[in-house]
């Protein structure tokens, strides 16, 4: 059986279909710059040998994309007509949903709602959906939402002190983001360890250009470090993580900035970008190596955020069965994983240096046999996510249809 996965940008569309009885990805590809002049298709074949075709054309809009896309899978996908179904990522869920969910009028209704809290992301989403919709009435669509794994937060750790009107009337809380990876590398973990999920007590850390912590306790999501947008928590890329509030205020006061450049600096030019002008964390190590003290202080401080995040979940936890990294930072920068886990040994934390510089393609423990916590590296793969979230529930539905229930 097969399910297709759809990611859709305000400018892009990712892709991916998937065989389900091997959770194996046949074909994938991303289509970019949707509307402009000049875009660009990439299309891969993932079996027997790997094939990666480039093909740049006009692509009016998301119609269009999609029907390339179709077409493509059409083309090289013999057995197309056993397409289960289609998976969608959605960014942002907000209250109405805490879990994936099949695609319905009411969906699109709550889907469109919380637009306002993610502008640049839901829009895009829903114009994948009612697309496919359209070009594919008859096959079931899910809505896979990145905030859903974060809806068992408690109030203590999703609420803001803020005004109750705040929340009541703005919805304003913690939502966190990157659920999907968080939820996949914690079942992940779970398998590794030979051990069910709901017996763990994990800190997962998802670190690449946005990057995000998870405190997930017997499987339960308690917290996480991202918050209402993807701007609060870690330092990342470019975005500046956890500020003092009033920040924002004093530079539009005493700067020539007015309230949407604040905005912008803080999403787009600060983080590690901000600190030594780039954000690529391979360039910055390259920068620190040859003895450039911004790129060293960049390394520094983005480090030790991450050793202060993990330090509260262990105590939120009451303690910590594995350490887990993922993102591409996360898996692949052993350097980074070093410095985060040498601040750790009042944790009990121990990592063996050959196992870290290992190259990483599978799960891999990193820690010491001494360590009182286990070190994973655990690759992240949030399709495949979707695509087994999005199979259950057509699964399910199909259940409930066959049994008149």
């Amino acid at each position: 059986m097969l399910l297709l996965v759809i990611n859709c940008g305000s400018s892009s569309i990712k892709f991916a279909l998937l065989q389900m009885e091997h959770e194996t990805v046949r074909l994938s590809g991303i289509v970019e710059a949707i509307g402009e002049a000049q875009g660009t298709i990439i299309l891969r074949q993932h079996e027997n040998k790997y094939k990666e075709d480039k093909v740049e054309t006009t692509i009016a809009d998301h119609t269009v994309a999609l029907e390339y896309v179709l077409a493509f899978l059409s083309q090289h996908a013999n057995n197309l007509h056993m397409l289960a179904g289609i998976g969608h990522r959605v960014v942002h869920g907000g209250d109405y949903f805490h879990s994936a969910t099949l695609i319905n009028d009411q969906v699109i209704d709550a889907i469109e709602k919380t637009i306002p809290l993610a502008p640049l992301h839901n829009p895009a989403n829903l114009v994948g959906i009612k697309t496919m919709a359209k070009l594919r009435p008859n096959l079931p669509q899910v809505a896979v939402f990145d905030t859903a794994f974060f809806q068992t937060l408690p109030a203590y750790a999703y609420r803001y002190a803020v005004p109750q009107a705040c929340y009541e009337d703005h919805h304003v809380r913690r939502y966190g983001f990157h659920g999907t990876s968080h939820q996949h590398v914690a079942q992940a973990t779970a398998d590794y360890l030979d051990r069910t999920l709901d017996t763990l007590n994990l800190i997962t850390l998802h670190l690449g250009n946005g990057s995000s912590a998870a405190a997930i306790k017997n499987g339960i999501c308690i917290d996480t470090s991202m918050g209402m947008t993807p701007l609060e928590g870690l330092v990342m890329g470019s975005r500046c993580g956890d500020i003092d509030p009033a920040l924002p205020f004093y530079l539009v006061r005493n700067s020539n900035m007015d309230i949407h450049q604040v905005e912008t600096m803080l999403n787009e030019s600060s983080g590690l970008k901000g600190l030594c002008g780039v954000k690529d964390m391979r360039e910055i190590l390259r920068l620190a190596e040859d003895g450039d003290q911004q790129a060293k202080l960049a390394i520094d401080l983005y480090c030790y955020r991450i050793c202060k995040y993990i330090g509260a979940y262990h105590v939120a936890l009451g303690g910590t069965d594995a350490l887990v990294f993922t993102g591409g930072i996360g898996e692949n920068s052993q350097q980074i994983r070093q410095t985060i886990c040498a601040q750790l040994k009042v944790l009990g934390i121990e990592i063996d240096a050959q196992k870290n510089d290992s190259k990483m393609n599978n799960a891999v423990e990193i820690s010491t046999t001494n360590s009182a916590v286990n070190v994973l590296v655990i690759p992240t793969n949030e399709e495949l996510e979707i695509a087994r979230q999005s199979f259950a529930v057509i699964h399910d539905q199909h259940r409930l249809l066959s049994t008149g229930k």
